[in-house]
């Protein structure tokens, strides 16, 4: 059984990319067993990959009805389904939650996509780009003239994966108490639509605009920026409240006046440059040795090679070394009950066996599957 407050928990993931392993991830890491469902000779693997890490594989062919019956065998068995195919692909395969929910009245069926499950968009390609794009986050992000997407953070992993581990364990918790199953449609469009509620409703008060970078948060504010220092890194300043503002200008040993005024956006281009000139007066460092730790809200900017070695990092213990990969710790965490990666990344099909076998299915079973050519063994 897994270590954390899912442990005991069935959770079938069909392989996917993107949000699917992502949530699969979450899951596992607070102790869920998760077992992934790949195609039968249809793999591909990437060394080390994080978002697989703590899960069986099991390679099943999908075309074959001894395989397909093999995937609602299981289906019958878990607590929970992820998926992250197109609308009505599983249905087509015969595994859609009308006939999952009928044998197994208890599943909740989890359904990742990026325009969602129906609309006029459900059947199109995309990818994370092109979901955040239609909610507004994407427009508000990026430099004066042109929208930059924040890695695939908002559509794929905030907007996609967590709404759908947050949405399936709600339903897990209403499965428990009324006995019913029941389709989760996570979309990434609508998580993303949904992370961005404090600034739609700034915009509906008049307080944020549609120009980037003419905003408190956008780097608009010269108080809540990034700046260049003497070496050429970088240093990132949040002092958005007036004690916070006051302690970064005293510790900075910034005394002009023009500075009293903050809240006049007109000065905002002017103040930003006396700031970035009086930032590359020093090395990244040496702000870090007068600012880190004080109420200034100051934070050196990290790249990946430095980010696992910041001291308070290490202290958490925030990320971690399996199989010789640095790679961030399970989060959130629990008192009680901690989670921890659960074992490494499965090759494709590595338990084909031993994952059938531990979730019920008898030797002669998994033989049967094997001479059929459901499965390689």
């Amino acid at each position: 059984m897994g270590q954390g407050p899912l442990a005991g928990l069935k959770i079938l993931e069909f392989s996917a990319i993107g949000p699917v392993p992502f949530c699969g991830q979450m899951l596992s890491d607070q102790g869920a067993d998760v077992l992934r469902i790949d195609r039968k000779g249809g793999a591909y693997e990437w060394a080390h990959e994080v978002t697989s890490r703590g899960r069986r594989s099991v390679a099943l062919d999908l075309k074959s009805p001894a395989g397909i019956e093999a995937c609602l065998s299981l289906m019958d068995r878990a607590d929970a389904v992820i998926e992250g195919f197109r609308p009505g692909v599983m249905e087509r395969l015969g595994l859609g939650p009308d006939v999952a929910l009928a044998r197994n009245p208890r599943l909740v069926f989890g359904r990742m996509t990026g325009w969602g499950q129906e609309g006029p968009l459900a059947t199109a390609a995309g990818h994370d780009i092109n979901y955040i794009a239609i909610t507004g986050a994407l427009h508000a992000m990026g430099v004066k003239d042109k929208p930059v997407p924040p890695l695939n953070l908002v559509g794929d992993f905030g907007g996609g994966a967590m709404y759908l581990a947050f949405g399936v364990l709600a339903a897990l918790l209403s499965a428990k108490a009324t006995g019913q199953g029941q389709v989760v449609d996570a979309a990434m469009v609508d998580g993303a639509a949904y992370m961005m509620a404090m600034f739609y409703y700034l915009h509906g008060d008049g307080r944020w605009t549609n120009e980037r970078r003419a905003n408190l948060l956008d780097g608009g504010a010269p108080f809540y920026d990034t700046y260049r220092c003497k070496d050429g890194r970088w240093i990132a300043l949040g002092a958005l409240e007036q004690p916070f503002y006051d302690e970064l200008l005293r510790r900075m040993g910034v005394d002009d006046p023009d500075f009293h005024g903050r809240d006049d956006r007109t000065r905002w281009g002017r103040l930003r440059e006396k700031l970035a000139a009086r930032v590359a007066e020093k090395t990244r460092d040496e702000w870090t040795t007068l600012l880190e730790g004080t109420d200034a809200c100051f934070a050196p900017v990290l790249d990946m090679s430095e980010a696992p070695n910041h001291p308070h990092l290490v202290a958490r213990g925030t990320f971690i070394e399996v199989d010789g990969l640095m790679q961030p710790a399970p989060a959130p965490r629990f008192s009680a009950t901690p989670g921890a990666v659960q074992g490494p990344a499965p090759k494709h099909g590595q338990h084909d066996h031993e994952g059938l076998i531990a979730w019920g299915f008898t030797e002669g079973e998994v033989t049967d599957l094997l001479a059929a050519g459901a499965i390689a063994g």
